[in-house]
């Protein structure tokens, strides 16, 4: 970066020097005095050279505008190299350091925001810091060593005059503030729109199939029209103000070279300034003329990105998650205990209400509950995807504190897969084992076996190397579910968690998997939530949850014999089943 703004600089002395050159040549021809010479001029031509001899002196000057054209040419070749190097790199580090840091931020703010605004932040916004470090950073520096350079050649060479250019300068920084100013929030509010919109295509794309499936088109596209409309509205706003703003500046910029021509004019007449001097200073003039609306210009766009670095700055200044001091790596294949645990989320009612249970290590664990009864915040608390707050309980593994576990450690050795399974646009094979950097192709298969996907695999033409779309979309739900099954299974974790996991397969599907889990994965603590009775009554206890609390626990006779919730979920679903059997 420093290299650039040193060709750029070389530039600017470049083109400095070659008004001297149209100067001294025209007084040269004109024969008008030459006391005003450089020194260094002198060194390479007399005085008498440049009056008795012009064709030599006009050959120098020829040559000399010529060579300075061609370092001025390799000048700004390097400048941009080395600018784009400079500013890439400083924006790679931005885009490494963004991505880095939501990997390491807690599941919740994930929760909060909407992807579509993220994934803007993380494109547009960086885009647009990329090109006012790229372009306008650069020519700020550049525009004030050039102002600064110009002024001392043209006080150099008429005082009043240089006064009379330099008097418009504030008028131009003082209505570039005042647009900066006004400017600034409609940048933030045409950003946030962006954002919105960008949400609402992303949504949309990802939720096609539900779209397709409801006939909701027309809804979509009014959906998506109305954000549409509002970020073109907003932009347009920003046109015509941005456009006043151009406007303005052209007139004062007229009236200054105007006012500097005239008074050139006059002070050339009466022979304070040689016609030399004069071509000199309407050409500095100019040259400055661009710059200085460009300071203001900007500072304009100093306020559009100076919203994107604050909004790049709202992800960078989240707190990632982190631990306790001395955290440990204990082993997990112990009893799992959750202790008087109550829990709620930021906003809303408690969650969980004095819950309390344990898991036997090495058994199998099953939850049941209506919906919203707090069946996944107990794993999500489990997996630390939340922290338990202080004074809200305690859950531990082995007599270890969760808190005082490594968070990376815990959740490696958890094997967890949800209801609805995220799969990555790439082959089976690759969803599988992606869990592990390493994974043989027997593990993987050997995984698709027990999660009963092996044989629809092999239905494939591609086998395992068959490409799943975004999100699976090429798979049905149950075949979804399966490989996500699977590709838990690959990292062999001591717990194992099922999340409502098998509500896409088939009952005997679902007892196949159950049946394979048993024999394979002996020794291995399973938690296994589900609405569907068949797939729990064989657990080791079951728990039901009922409005965050713990309603009855025990077997899956202890519970029938209760007659109690479980007992009429069952009845409920025995009854539908047989009535469907009938059908």
């Amino acid at each position: 970066m420093l290299t650039g703004l040193f060709f750029s600089a070389m530039i600017t002395v470049c083109q400095a020097f070659i008004p001297q050159v149209i100067r001294i040549s025209v007084d040269g021809v004109l024969g008008s005095d030459l006391s005003k010479i450089p020194e260094w001029v002198k060194a390479f031509l007399s005085e008498e050279t440049i009056r008795e001899n012009p064709g030599k002196m006009l050959t120098i000057a020829a040559f000399a505008v010529i060579l300075l054209a061609a370092i001025n040419i390799a000048a700004n070749y390097y400048s941009k190299v080395f600018a784009a190097k400079g500013s890439e790199s400083f924006v790679k580090g931005m885009r490494d350091q963004l991505y880095d840091h939501i990997q390491k931020l807690p599941y919740s703010w994930h929760v909060k925001n909407q992807t579509g605004d993220i994934i803007q932040r993380c494109t547009s916004d960086v885009d647009v810091v990329r090109n006012f470090v790229t372009n306008q950073l650069m020519e700020v520096f550049r525009i004030i060593f050039l102002i600064v350079f110009y002024m001392v050649i043209m006080f150099s060479m008429n005082v009043k005059i240089s006064l009379i250019a330099v008097s418009f300068f504030p008028i131009v920084i003082l209505y570039s503030g005042y647009f900066f100013s006004k400017i600034a929030q409609h940048f933030q509010e045409a950003d946030e729109a962006e954002g919105i919109l960008s949400s609402v295509v992303q949504e949309n794309l990802t939720g096609v199939r539900v779209v397709r499936a409801f006939g909701r088109e027309s809804f979509e596209r009014k959906r998506f029209d109305e954000k549409n409309e509002r970020f073109a509205g907003l932009w347009i706003y920003l046109g015509k103000f941005l456009s006043l703003y151009w406007s303005i500046g052209d007139l004062i910029t007229g009236i200054q070279i105007l006012t500097v021509i005239c008074m050139g004019v006059l002070f050339t007449v009466d022979g304070n300034l040689t016609v030399g001097e004069f071509i000199a200073f309407v050409s500095y003039n100019s040259s400055m003329a661009w710059p200085v609306r460009s300071l203001g210009r900007i500072i304009s766009e100093m306020s559009k990105a100076g919203v994107s670095i604050d909004r790049i700055a709202y992800i960078l200044d989240e707190k990632e998650e982190d631990d306790r001091p001395g955290v440990t790596k204990p082993a997990i294949n112990k009893d799992i205990v959750f202790d008087n645990v109550n829990f709620k989320y930021e906003e809303g009612a408690a969650v969980l209400k004095n819950v309390s249970f344990t898991v036997p290590a090495g058994k199998t664990f099953a939850i049941l509950g209506n919906t919203g009864s707090g069946k996944s915040t107990l794993v999500h608390l489990l997996n630390r995807l939340y922290d338990l707050p202080d004074g809200c309980g305690k859950i531990t593994i082995g007599g270890v504190d969760i808190r005082d576990i490594d968070r990376q450690y815990l959740r490696s050795q958890i094997g967890m897969v949800l209801q609805e399974p995220f799969l990555y646009s790439g082959s089976i094979k690759e969803n599988v084992g992606i869990t592990r950097e390493s994974s043989a192709f027997d593990d993987i298969r050997e995984a698709c076996e027990i999660a009963c996907v092996d044989s629809a695999i092999d239905s494939f033409t591609d086998g395992y190397e068959t490409i799943v779309g975004e999100r699976g979309v090429t798979l049905s739900g149950g075949q979804k579910q399966r490989v996500a099954i699977a590709r838990m299974l690959v990292e062999h974790t001591p717990v194992m968690i099922f999340d409502d996991s098998l509500s896409a397969v088939d009952a005997q599907t679902d007892a196949m998997i159950r049946e394979a889990l048993k024999k394979r994965m002996a020794g291995t603590t399973v938690i296994l939530i589900a609405h569907r009775i068949t797939t729990l009554m064989q657990a080791d206890c079951i728990m039901v949850l009922e409005d965050g609390a713990v309603a009855e626990m025990g077997s899956h006779e202890q519970l029938m014999e209760h007659h109690g919730i479980y007992r009429r979920i069952y009845d409920i679903q025995m009854n539908t089943q047989l009535d469907a059997d009938s059908v």
